[in-house]
């Protein structure tokens, strides 16, 4: 049975979107293969993990059989971007075995019953429904993704926090250490939603999600977010769990801050992370009136030093921080700008944007 049949970079698109989530390891052997299902012309792409399912349409079928087969999703990638770029590529099935063919070049790959590949069951009533143009969801995403936990015992910190809020949508994420807060202004009115999204759900979306004004469609259940764009869909399971209490985290009336240059800033700490070492990334900040300096030692005694002059006239501040918590920041804002609050060398600092009061970003001190 003829499959499809069209050009390399038709077919390739679609395959590129749904295979970024597949694992190369895993328990169930199937899990590393794609579901292809052909009705007609109409094609869609199907990968999951159990966790997430991303499914893709295109237009790409050949005659007008209906069928389906799960074949190994890297195996078809790598030989379709291994084939020339021009030239029209055609997958036939027979005899559970999948021909791959382009001009004189031809692969056969086993395939899997579609019958036994596990689909993720979609949620039968959605609490909540939100519309937003695609690259208002990335930005969101963009500026707290860097906050998220990876692997830590406390699971609930391994995502993103999404709350719908009136006329809000918020996303935040720490790891404990660090809190970044984003927020954006819709035209719609929401019941308060609270959802913890898995850490590899965000990082597949800032993948996808384009720098566009096209609608993506985010629907809310109670255990798992369904997300509509162009035209690929997403599903995935929540995190279970009690997320912390942001708004007690982040600092309010701290009387001590500057503003400062953004790319002056991010520099300066470039070069001192330099005399970092693997296991200690502590940079010492003293601040004065007119005056930033940064300083880094090692274990091998050796030293930098960086001094800059700012418009700052509050107390003296002897602090010390992650010196990657303050990169990761600094590299994603796009402001020329940034503000620096502090309370006392044992309270934790905010970073800001001036005259915006949609992000924060709340960093604890470390000793030094």
């Amino acid at each position: 049975m003829q499959l499809v049949k069209t050009q390399r970079d038709t077919l390739l698109r679609p395959l590129q979107i749904v295979s970024g989530i597949v694992e190369r390891r895993h328990t169930l052997p199937i899990l590393a293969n794609i579901l292809i299902r052909k009705d007609g012309e109409k094609v869609s792409f199907l990968s999951t993990d159990i966790e997430v399912q991303i499914t893709t349409h295109a237009n790409v079928g050949s005659g007008g059989e209906v069928g389906a087969t799960t074949v190994a999703a890297r195996k078809l990638l790598d030989i379709l971007r291994a084939l020339p770029d021009s030239g029209d590529v055609s997958l036939s099935l027979a005899n559970k075995r999948m021909t791959v063919q382009s001009g004189k070049s031809r692969f056969a790959l086993q395939t899997l019953a579609a019958e036994e590949f596990p689909t993720v069951a979609q949620a039968e009533h959605y609490n909540a429904k939100v519309t937003l143009p695609q690259k208002t969801l990335k930005h969101l995403f963009n500026m707290v993704h860097f906050a998220m936990a990876q692997q830590d015992i406390r699971y609930y910190l391994n995502g993103l926090l999404l709350v719908v809020d009136g006329k809000n949508v918020i996303a935040v994420a720490t790891d404990g250490h660090r809190l970044a807060f984003c927020q954006v202004e819709t035209e719609q009115d929401f019941q308060r939603q609270e959802v913890i999204i898995p850490r590899k759900t965000i990082l597949e979306l800032q993948r996808l999600l384009e720098d566009l004004d096209n609608p993506v469609d985010l629907e809310i259940a109670n255990n798992q977010v369904k997300l509509s764009f162009a035209d690929i869909e997403l599903i995935s399971k929540l995190v279970e769990g009690k997320f912390p209490d942001y708004t007690r985290v982040i600092p309010k009336g701290y009387k001590n801050n500057f503003t400062i240059d953004r790319q002056t800033l991010l520099h300066a700490l470039q070069r001192a992370a330099i005399m970092t070492s693997d296991k200690f990334k502590g940079v010492r900040c003293i601040i004065a009136p007119g005056s930033l300096k940064i300083s880094s030692t090692n274990a091998d005694q050796e030293e930098a030093v960086e001094e800059l002059e700012i418009d700052y006239g509050g107390d003296a501040v002897d602090i010390g921080f992650n010196v990657t918590y303050l990169l990761d920041v600094l590299n994603n804002l796009k402001s020329d700008n940034v503000n620096i609050a502090l309370g006392d060398a044992n309270s934790s600092a905010l970073i800001t944007v001036p005259e915006n009061t949609d992000f924060k970003y709340v960093v604890m001190p470390m000793r030094i």
